[in-house]
This record gives C-alpha cells, sequence and structure tokens, in this order.
C-alpha cells in the first residue's frame, strides 16, 4: 500500500480521528454556507 508510509509518521489513534474531524468539520462548513446563502431555507424553516 503506497498510502501506508503515512502511519510510520502519525500514529493511527491520532491520524484517523483527526483525519475523520477535519472531514466532518469541512463537511458541516460547507452546509452551513449552502443553506445561509439560499433564499427558501429561511422560509422553509420559518414554517
Amino acid at each position: 500500500m503506497t498510502n501506508g508510509r503515512i502511519w510510520c509518521v502519525v500514529k493511527p489513534t491520532v491520524g484517523l480521528p483527526l483525519f475523520l474531524g477535519s472531514v466532518a468539520a469541512i463537511s458541516l462548513i460547507v452546509h452551513f454556507s449552502i443553506l445561509s446563502n439560499v433564499e427558501w431555507f429561511a422560509a422553509f424553516m420559518g414554517g
């Protein structure tokens, strides 16, 4: 495995949660920015 050498530098117990946390944070930021910039979302949440 070519990318397996990264675990020689970073422990998997540190790297995997950091990687998954950053993916989740980026996903939340992207979704929030999209939903805050569309006009129908505020009307939908307001009822």
